[in-house]
């Protein structure tokens, strides 16, 4: 069995670096033409956008039975998202936050229907932080094979049990694959994910920790997924908070609460429940916990500078 795996797993490596390059290939060909749209965005000259369909399409073919359903609705809904992009809907918001919404709730459902219970909560959660995470090249797919690999030794450690007659740790090793074979353009910035790619990510990582210690595995490993993020990300979010939110001495858990609720349903939430107003955080450990950028709200009538107290005076040069 394991024999027949290791051989999968080489072919599913191989299918994910082909794939990839191959409909970089056409999506940079028929991009360059004006036939892409969203797929084909105006960076760095245009780059293709939405190639994480092919871990899509992997994933949801040789991830274990059962699960693999979970990936399949964020897929279909992610793919959505990448096509409609920021285009309003007539419920007053963009259809991509709408695509994205409906995918966790039926990811959330899904789970209960596997017998997944409160954790299919979180799986569907995991969604959110690789989101926030792929917003620079290589971003998500480090942290994608860092993750995979914390949870194949854990599962190592502790001892990996059966799921539909396969060992639990094919599923992080199928993961770490798949993204290594995709990875090699992503990392030097030729193609883009887009959420079909970090939405299944997401999902696939949210499973591999429920696998590997259930409910509580899965809420140390979701915390520690975020974390991560949030320390590779931390100085393009210390740019962000500085030009964008107005906070120019963000904390780590300033980080940690913009992967874990920044994007635009953190936003929407934001304006839902705080309307237009901007509370004001003082107290020195909730600074340190990043309420200040939990309670930041961008639909704030009077939005409000946190100005360190002890600032350094601007010199001016010759």
């Amino acid at each position: 069995m394991y024999a027949s795996i290791i051989i999968a797993l080489i072919f599913v490596f191989v299918l994910s670096a082909i794939g990839t390059y191959a409909l970089s290939i056409i999506f940079r060909f028929l991009g360059k033409r004006g036939y892409l749209g969203n797929l084909f965005p105006n960076v760095r000259g245009g780059i293709p956008r939405g190639i994480g369909v092919i871990p899509f399409i992997i994933l949801s073919l040789y991830f274990l039975p059962g699960y693999n359903s979970l990936i399949l609705i964020i897929g279909i809904c992610a793919i959505i998202d990448d096509v409609m992009g920021r285009k309003k809907s007539p419920f007053g918001i963009e259809w991509g936050q709408l695509s994205r919404g409906i995918g966790i709730i039926l990811v959330m459902i899904a789970g209960f229907i596997e017998g997944l219970g409160v954790s299919s909560i979180l799986i569907a959660l995991m969604v959110q932080p690789l989101n926030i995470s792929d917003m620079q090249p290589g971003s998500t797919c480090i942290v994608t094979m860092i993750m995979s690999v914390v949870t194949i030794l854990i599962m190592l450690i502790i001892g990996s049990p059966e799921v539909a007659e396969l060992p639990a740790i094919y599923t992080p090793l199928l993961l770490f694959v798949v993204c290594a074979g995709y990875s090699p353009l992503d990392f030097s910035g030729k193609i883009m994910l887009g959420e079909v790619g970090n939405h299944v990510f997401g999902i696939a990582l949210g499973v591999s920790f429920y696998l590997a210690g259930g409910l509580i595995g899965l809420i140390v490993l979701f915390i520690a997924t975020t974390s991560l993020i949030a320390f590779v990300r931390r100085n393009t979010l210390k740019v962000f908070f500085r030009q964008n939110l107005r906070l120019l001495d963000p904390t780590f858990g300033d980080y940690f609460m913009d992967v874990l609720t920044g994007g635009g349903l953190g936003d929407m939430i934001r304006k839902w429940t705080l309307k237009d107003k901007q509370p004001m955080v003082d107290h020195p450990l909730l600074i340190k916990l990043g309420f200040r950028r939990l309670l930041y709200n961008p639909h704030a009538a009077h939005p409000k500078s946190y100005v360190p107290k002890k600032t350094q005076p601007v010199r001016l040069g010759r």
